[in-house]
């Protein structure tokens, strides 16, 4: 059996692409399951959302590498709650927040449905990217829905994207690679 090839250059490390940390690399440990969203998405993405995110708070709900959530730090988020379950991501997490001094930025180590159970704060903006083969979207949307701010960006991304409720109307969409992505926007009609 041939070993697989890796690219050891970028392996475990991605690269905030836009706003005050532009260029920084953010370094992880592996984890099972752990893709950061590729450079080329998260550019569309922060171009949908718009550049600039000042006075927005952000949910990375399955951060995994935190670059969602990072980026969203970078580009003068207020407030950027990074949700993990893995202990050892967490704490590259929590260095990463340390090494960039985002003092706005917190990672919490948790599942998704306790974090969204337990907390009162309510977000502009969600990033949903969870492991590959996750699929209990039907359990997360009520749970979520009661943490959004009128008119809330929800990004989803997946092997295979969900049925949405009615409640988060299309924005925009996209693919790249075995990954399908979406953004949509909680409680207004999009025109």
């Amino acid at each position: 059996m041939a070993a697989q090839k890796h690219n050891t250059k970028h392996t475990n490390q991605v690269r905030i692409i836009g706003g005050t940390h532009r260029g920084r690399k953010l370094v992880f440990r592996s984890a099972d399951g752990l893709r950061p969203t590729p450079d080329m998405v998260r550019e569309k993405l922060f171009n949908w959302l718009g550049q600039d995110l000042t006075g927005k708070t952000v949910l990375d709900l399955f951060a995994g590498s935190g670059a969602l959530g990072l980026e969203s730090a970078s580009r003068y988020a207020a407030g950027v709650v990074l949700v993990e379950s893995n202990r050892q991501t967490v704490q590259s997490l929590k260095e990463n927040i340390r090494v960039l001094g985002l003092t706005q930025t917190q990672a919490v180590c948790a599942d998704a449905f306790a974090y969204l159970s337990q907390t009162s704060q309510r977000f502009d903006v969600v990033f949903l990217d969870p492991p590959f083969a996750w699929q209990d979207w039907e359990s997360l949307w009520p749970l979520l829905q009661r943490c959004l701010n009128e008119r809330a960006m929800v990004y989803v991304e997946a092997g295979r994207l969900p049925e949405f409720p009615q409640w988060l109307s299309p924005f925009r969409e996209g693919k790249a690679g075995m990954s399908r992505y979406e953004l949509r926007q909680y409680g207004a009609e999009v025109e």
